[in-house]
């Protein structure tokens, strides 16, 4: 049905393999014979987490990040170790960021947040039931949680203080179910 649009790899593999992201450059075919060049991630993929307490706020993390140097605003997530369910991986990482436990998932959609450069796929989950415990979190990850409602995070979205995309589409998940005009499936 796409074979007039698909690109075929020539040659081409790993230039960089490190503990995280493995970087490939590949020579394709194009749909008219020509050959390219393509560089880009590959990535385990990862999952996010909507975190809903019973009074409707929902729990965020602020986390400095490298690349940007600065502090983002995000809703927890992280990535799925190999051979992880990606449901165990929401529930681990909700868990060891905030140290909420959640009674009720529900799966909403899956992101590709990259699609020029990486590979990269993120598995959204709604969590509610919330019970809040004890953080565990990694060697060398500092973060703070904070709650906000749905229309606090909107006007954070619209003002710029909210600019990370997983959190940014998480956000509209959230205001499209709570509006009714969206459905868990």
């Amino acid at each position: 049905m796409d074979a007039h649009l698909k690109e075929t790899k020539v040659n081409g593999g790993v230039v960089y393999d490190g503990n995280f992201l493995k970087v490939h450059k590949d020579t394709v075919k194009l749909p008219n014979g020509a050959e390219a060049s393509r560089e880009y991630f590959r990535h385990p993929g990862a999952v996010v987490v909507i975190p809903v307490l019973d009074d409707g706020r929902v729990l965020l993390e602020r986390q400095f990040r490298y690349p940007n140097n600065r502090v983002f605003i995000e809703l927890p997530a992280g990535k799925i170790d190999e051979g992880e369910d990606p449901l165990a991986s929401a529930i681990r990482e909700l868990q060891e960021e905030t140290g909420y436990t959640a009674s009720e998932w529900d799966f909403i959609t899956t992101i590709h947040n990259a699609i020029a450069y990486s590979d990269e796929h993120l598995d959204i989950y709604l969590a509610r039931g919330l019970e809040a415990g004890e953080a565990k979190l990694d060697e060398g990850e500092f973060l703070e949680t904070f709650t906000a409602s749905v229309d606090e995070l909107l006007e954070m979205v619209r003002s710029g203080q909210i600019s990370d995309v997983k959190t940014i589409i998480g956000i509209f998940w959230l205001d499209k179910l709570r509006s009714g005009d969206w459905k868990l499936d």
